[in-house]
């Protein structure tokens, strides 16, 4: 799904696949860049590693930011139970801190608090701040929408709801038909809803950025 210019949610397309590799998504994202998907500014995914090799190698020059809600997951999944706690509340703070600087400095009073008590967690931390707070750099009022794929996330579940009567699909085709007239639908809906971003201050970044304002605001998840 993505964000256009005017501020409206799309849905891009949709492929089935048979892994989750670099080579499938490379597939997936070729195949939406020969259907007319251009100007891509900014990418919300998880960090699966072969999404993320193929969204580099398909859309360089765009930014990236790593879902927060996915990072901060595995962080606590890599700190011990009972400080599970103290550092959620540590990394959330971090994550949504108003500017880049103060991020920095509560990443390094959060480092320097745990790294002897959860040192995984911490190096998961440290590794993965810089593509989790991208997001920083955009005025704020798009911060929210664009820190996690909740969006996304909510979309793949209108699917799983779905996909669960069935249970197994006989063949590609039947997935294709009941998820494609589902997305038809769900972006049928968007079309008539009121603008999901007023991209009025987003023009004024990406015109003080690169003086030209063609913005594309695309989510992937592997799921």
């Amino acid at each position: 799904m993505g964000v256009n210019k005017e501020g409206m949610r799309e849905v891009l397309g949709f492929m089935v696949g048979d892994s989750e590799s670099e080579e499938s998504w490379g597939r997936f994202f070729s195949w939406l860049k020969d259907r007319g998907l251009r100007g891509v500014d900014l990418v919300v995914s998880d960090s699966h590693k072969g999404l993320v090799r193929a969204l580099r190698m398909n859309f360089q020059g765009a930014s990236w930011q790593r879902c927060q809600t996915h990072f901060t997951r595995n962080i606590l999944d890599a700190a011990p139970k009972v400080l599970q706690g103290e550092i959620k509340s540590n990394v959330q703070a971090t994550l949504r801190a108003p500017d880049i600087e103060t991020a920095r400095m509560l990443l390094k009073r959060t480092l320097d608090a745990y790294e002897k008590k959860a040192p995984r967690a911490m190096e998961i931390l440290e590794e993965g701040f810089d593509d989790a707070v991208a997001v920083l750099a955009l005025p704020e009022r798009y911060r929210k929408c664009l820190r996690t794929t909740n969006g996304i996330e909510r979309l793949n579940e209108e699917i799983r709801r779905r996909e669960r009567v069935i249970r197994i699909f006989p063949n590609r085709e039947s997935a294709v038909r009941l998820i494609g007239a589902l997305l038809i639908e769900m972006d049928d809906k968007w079309a008539g809803e009121r603008r999901y971003l007023d991209m009025a201050d987003y023009y004024e970044y990406v015109l003080f950025r690169r003086t030209k304002p063609s913005p594309k605001i695309c989510y992937f998840d592997k799921s």
